[in-house]
């Protein structure tokens, strides 16, 4: 385990002042206590959210969750899609321990974690057009991730986590992954922040370390803007589906 650095990726640990995230931190009727719906790793009271797909692979190559549907009886993939169910599996403890790849359709299941690098790349230039704030922006890390010493930089809770906040460029957000993307076989590549939003809220981004998909609340136009990008596999999200 690595000593605590001075900055993550290019964005900056704050270790002083964790009002920005404090909003976060409010339970709410929506939320609760509990960590089951899209707003528990988001955040709750926006217009629209929307659920973007983690992609699965084979042999390296992104695989769409439509095209994986298309194997299994030509199943239907929406915002409330469920990978286990996906692929026919009745709980998703199914999934530990298990082959259950698909020659010629995957090999590897959708990362689990929060937004990939190259999906972070797709989403940053559309989340740039629905903020007045780019520059300024906050990011919550989960504190659980092992790859440092966290030992006494103060975090903020969320339903079931906790988290370091970060400071930084909407621009850099995917910038702790840049290691990784250089050398494909750097042993520990960092994670993205699990959290993204900017100083004036208009929008919110939210993963976990158990998810295979990330979730963004935000106004119509920003998530009609998400579910219209090349290189998302993005489906409208209601507050109170299931987590995946």
């Amino acid at each position: 385990m690595e000593t605590t650095p001075t900055t993550y990726g290019r964005l900056r640990i704050e270790r002083q002042d964790l009002a920005p995230a404090r909003w976060l931190e409010k339970p709410s009727a929506e939320t609760g206590e509990s960590f089951f719906t899209p707003v528990s790793v988001c955040a709750p009271g926006f217009p629209a959210y929307a659920r973007i797909l983690h992609p699965a692979e084979l042999a390296g190559r992104p695989v769409r969750w439509d095209e994986v549907a298309s194997a299994y009886d030509g199943r239907t993939v929406t915002g409330a899609t469920r990978w286990h169910e996906l692929i026919g599996l009745g709980h998703r403890f199914d999934l530990d321990n298990r082959d259950l790849s698909r020659p010629g359709v995957w090999d590897h299941p959708p990362k689990e974690g929060p937004t990939p690098a190259a999906l972070a790349h797709a989403m940053i230039p559309v989340l740039a057009r629905h903020t007045r704030t780019p520059d300024r922006c906050w990011f919550g890390l989960w504190a659980g991730y092992g790859q440092y010493d966290w030992t006494g930089v103060p975090v903020f809770e969320t339903p079931g986590r906790e988290e370091i906040l970060l400071a930084g460029r909407l621009s850099d957000a995917a910038s702790p992954a840049e290691a990784g993307e250089a050398d494909p076989d750097c042993p520990w590549p960092d994670e993205l922040p699990d959290l993204w939003w900017p100083e004036d809220r208009a929008w919110c981004v939210g993963g976990d370390t158990d998810l295979f998909s990330t979730y963004v609340g935000g106004s119509e136009s920003c998530i009609a803007e998400l579910l219209a990008t090349p290189g998302l596999e993005a489906h409208r999200a209601e507050q109170t589906d299931p987590l995946d």
